[in-house]
């Protein structure tokens, strides 16, 4: 081999490694390309997750504001009728007191023992009326309703006016605020 071929044989071999290394390069660019690409779904996976986040933060927050709406309702009710087991023992007392008017009236002896009670009765109703107990007046005469009124008996209207009125009230019925403490217990004209 002359020093012709050996140089030959050389730039060969250099342009043989130049071929190498830039296919390396290429490759090397490829897998930089492909770690580009490699954030880029990265990034979309994170983008993902930060609104997969977001979504249940915010779920999450408006069940948190739904549940204290409802416990904040709750607890204004609760106030509003917690004295309705009181009150509710303390209606027979006014039932009482109200019979005991009708029974001394017809008594003459029994005026000063009739004007003690009426003090004491008108006293209690004032105090009851001031934690939001009233009663359900005025009865007669008007529809009968069951989501107020518990019907104890049926009789034949006196007039055709009274056909599925009240007739007679038997028993008061109370209001708590809105709520229904005791049904009036009533009887209907058939």
């Amino acid at each position: 081999m002359n020093n012709k071929e050996q140089v030959d044989q050389e730039m060969n071999f250099k342009d043989d490694s130049l071929n190498e290394e830039t296919v390396q390069n290429t490759s090397s660019e490829e897998e930089i390309e492909g770690d580009e690409s490699q954030p880029t779904s990265e990034e979309n996976k994170l983008e993902y997750e930060v609104a997969d986040l977001k979504d249940k933060y915010l779920r999450l927050y408006s069940d948190f504001e739904n549940y204290r709406k409802r416990t904040a309702k709750e607890r204004l009710d609760l106030i509003s009728t917690a004295s309705e087991e009181v009150i509710k023992d303390l209606i027979p007392i006014v039932d009482d007191f109200e019979r005991a008017f009708k029974a001394s009236e017809s008594e003459d002896e029994g005026a000063k023992v009739r004007e003690g009670n009426l003090l004491v009765f008108q006293k209690m109703a004032k105090i009851l009326a001031s934690k939001g107990l009233k009663p359900m007046d005025d009865l007669v005469g008007k529809p009968f309703d069951p989501e107020t009124q518990e019907a104890i008996t049926q009789i034949p209207a006196p007039n055709e006016d009274l056909k599925g009125k009240v007739v007679d009230v038997i028993e008061k019925g109370y209001l708590l605020g809105d709520k229904v403490v005791r049904y009036a217990k009533v009887v209907t004209g058939a």
